[in-house]
């Protein structure tokens, strides 16, 4: 049968959009669902901020009347200000194992890109660095995470076959918590914070986090991450977003905060409670009994796995040891609380200062995934 290619237009289609990564993924022990309201408001361009400097279309594929695929197309401006291209972004890409499928779907925003002056095709992206990024290839039998994508082992074989080569990798590391703190650690976070006069910042509860730290962090991240690769500059309205989204989730033991004597935040890891089973449990929704299976992670029964979510070290203090200071401080919570093991995200295969941070822990680099290329230059 042909395959009908529909843009979203509708409120019924935005959610036939979100609901088909959950039906083809029902089942898959791997697979961690987005939050439905997260979807919700990410997708909307009237709740997401990033649609002041973003446009996008989303597409569905239909073959008999039924969903076989869909994917969002996404023009970053301010990225392609920034890094001096004229690039389209695809993202929220599933498709059944069908090549015509996969096609017709890339084939759609690589047109729709075109037609507004791109000449290169990106992806898997969202509209910023906080969205998840970077198509699978490695670690399909190991459990996602929540800030990450999974997808079935043939997506990277059709976009192969399609005519997409690799831009980037990032690689994703499980880290063992040892039972103390290594003495090397120790040693250098001792040793910098005296040198640069650093101290780890303390607050009472989340509200104050939020209240004294929350726009500092990410701007915080705007620095740190300026280089990396695809970032733009996070704006008000979304740092605003991020901290509703992410503060109100963070225990106080499992996050640190380093300021200078000035007391400006020059450093900053937020790392959670691994949240992937119960997401699962949860079936991507809060409601009737979602919000159950995650407050009883978070707060009643933790696994003893958790995520590292963000390490952010401000550019003139990067490779000085900042890092072993988060570690050291917060190192001694993990094994108090139980934890057994930390998820790093994903990490750019080519960011070496973040990767040596990790150098004395035992360690399995267990997933892999990158974003493709392609140019549509006519």
């Amino acid at each position: 049968m042909a395959i009908n290619i529909v843009p979203v237009s509708t409120r019924k289609q935005l959610k036939q959009f979100i609901r088909f990564n959950y039906e083809l993924y029902k089942g898959n022990p791997y697979s961690v669902p987005d939050l439905y309201e997260d979807m919700l408001n990410t997708l909307d361009g009237k709740r997401n901020p990033a649609f002041e400097f973003c446009e996008a279309e989303y597409f569905l594929a239909m073959r008999n009347g039924e969903i076989v695929g869909r994917v969002a197309a996404i023009i970053n401006r301010r990225a392609n200000e920034k890094w001096g291209v004229k690039a389209v972004r695809f993202g929220w890409i599933d498709f059944i194992d069908d090549i015509e499928v996969s096609k017709a779907l890339l084939e759609s925003v690589e047109k729709w890109g075109r037609q507004r002056g791109m000449t290169e095709v990106q992806g898997p992206l969202g509209f910023t660095d906080l969205d998840p990024e970077g198509m699978l290839i490695e670690g399909f039998d190991r459990l996602s995470t929540m800030a990450t994508i999974y997808n079935y082992p043939y997506y990277p074989e059709h976009l192969e076959k399609l005519g997409y080569a690799k831009e980037t990798d990032w690689i994703e590391l499980l880290i063992k918590v040892p039972e103390k703190t290594p003495e090397k650690i120790e040693r250098i976070a001792n040793m910098v914070a005296k040198r640069f006069e650093l101290k780890t910042m303390q607050f009472k509860s989340n509200r104050e986090l939020e209240r004294r730290y929350g726009k500092e962090i990410f701007d915080l991240i705007n620095r740190s991450y300026a280089p990396l690769y695809g970032f733009s500059e996070l704006s008000n309205k979304q740092i605003e977003q991020y901290i509703k989204m992410y503060l109100p989730l963070v225990d106080r033991r499992m996050i640190t905060l380093i300021a200078n004597k000035e007391e400006k935040l020059i450093g900053v890891g937020i790392t959670i409670t691994s949240l992937s089973e119960a997401l699962q449990k949860a079936k991507g929704k809060l409601f009737p009994f979602g919000w159950f299976h995650i407050l009883k992670a978070l707060f009643i029964k933790r696994p003893t796995r958790l995520d590292f979510l963000i390490v952010a070290i401000s550019p003139e203090y990067q490779g000085k040891g900042v890092n072993a200071i988060i570690i050291n401080n917060i190192l001694p919570n993990y094994v108090k609380m139980g934890f057994k093991d930390v998820e790093t995200n994903p990490e750019l295969e080519s960011n070496n200062k973040v990767q040596a941070q990790w150098e004395l822990f035992e360690k399995e680099q267990h997933k892999r995934r990158r974003a493709y290329k392609k140019s549509i230059a006519q």
